[in-house]
């Protein structure tokens, strides 16, 4: 059992497969996203995708709007962030 992309279930269709779907429970949304989470993670250090980064975003958009935040607020909280703490463009390394 896994989170998916709302048109995985209509993609594995069109490829002949019959996928058994469900729509999650507020309750175990959280951790279904956290799962997610970790798995693109994964697959960001394996394989060094740039599309499994995409991924990465969109579970933490997801997340952020579980939080209560949309898409556009993220965004300004990621940005008021950037001007306050800079991003990691420099490259800074803190030494211990």
């Amino acid at each position: 059992m896994k989170l998916v992309r709302d048109n995985i279930p209509n993609i594995m269709r069109s490829k002949g497969l019959v996928p058994v779907v469900r729509v999650a429970k507020d309750e175990e949304l959280e951790s279904l996203l956290m799962a997610k989470l970790d798995e693109e993670l994964k697959e960001i250090k394996e394989g060094k995708n740039p599309e499994e980064v995409a991924d990465l975003i969109e579970v933490a958009f997801a997340l952020g709007e579980l939080f209560g935040k949309s898409e556009e607020q993220i965004n300004e909280l990621r940005k008021n962030k950037n001007n306050k703490n800079g991003s990691f463009k420099k490259k800074i390394v803190l030494e211990d």
